[in-house]
């Protein structure tokens, strides 16, 4: 009985080990390379299109807070609530 355990615990790790070196043996093939590879390059790829949005979305956000802040988006004042003539200011004033 136990020569019949230890017998199957043997082909048991046996075949476990062959599995193994068999999908470490396909990886370094040339088209196991170029398939982790590939998939490394579309990982970059999708990290650098999420990077990408996140940038636009903060800098939609930052634009907005300026805009905000520096009042571009008011509406402008109707032409009758401006004088015609401002007052002239510097050297320029005398020549008037």
């Amino acid at each position: 009985m136990r020569r019949l355990f230890w017998l199957a615990m043997g082909i048991t790790i046996g075949a476990l080990v062959v599995r193994k070196l068999s999908r470490t043996a396909e990886k370094l093939t040339p088209a196991g390379i170029g398939a982790s590879l590939a998939e490394g390059l579309r990982e970059l790829a999708d990290a650098i299109g999420d990077f990408g949005a996140d940038v636009r979305a903060a800098a939609a956000m930052r634009e907005d807070e300026l805009r905000a802040g520096t009042g571009l988006d008011a509406p402008l004042p109707d032409r009758g609530a401006l004088p015609d003539a401002l007052p002239r200011r510097g050297a320029h004033a005398a020549d008037s």
